[in-house]
């Protein structure tokens, strides 16, 4: 059993569990993050996306021993900011949004690009997202919705 600490969404937390366990898991089951959500266990699918110290990654690759004395944000803590405020709203006047599955790991993957380059180029948003599967919108809303966001929070990112 491993003694891990970490920062989850801006509260300090214990995880006293396998070093092995999966964070996805973790988040899901012991601090019930269900934004973050099991689609592929491949890191495929951008469902299980959180941002780690700054970083986009897939919860559901990294092992709990890898994020001791780390910063992770899920959705749940995200979308408390002012960021997310402007991102939600771009979404929903775009009708980026559908069934609602990938949007975490959408909405996370836009921060994680917007926060290392406030005015991406619609080709850096199309990279930035292409590890995140939709299966409903298409990606083009998602993309305006982003650009729009962008533009929008001029000087939050």
């Amino acid at each position: 059993m491993a003694d891990i600490h970490f920062t989850l969404n801006g509260q300090e937390v214990a995880y006293e569990g396998s070093a092995a366990d999966r964070l996805l898991d973790v988040l899901r089951d012991t601090y019930r993050c269900t934004s973050v959500k099991c689609g592929c266990k491949e890191g495929e699918c951008g469902a299980c996306s959180v941002i780690i110290d700054g970083i986009l990654h897939n919860s559901c690759c990294v092992a709990m021993g890898a994020v001791n004395n780390c910063s992770i944000v899920t959705m749940e803590g995200y979308r408390e900011t002012d960021r997310f405020k402007v991102l939600s709203k771009a979404f929903g006047e775009l009708s980026a949004v559908q069934c609602g599955f990938c949007i975490p790991g959408m909405v996370l993957a836009a921060e994680a690009l917007l926060s290392q380059n406030p005015k991406p180029t619609e080709e850096e948003i199309r990279e930035e997202l292409s590890g995140n599967l939709c299966r409903c919108t298409g990606y083009n809303a998602i993309v305006n919705a982003v650009k729009n966001a962008a533009k929008e929070g001029d000087g939050l990112w």
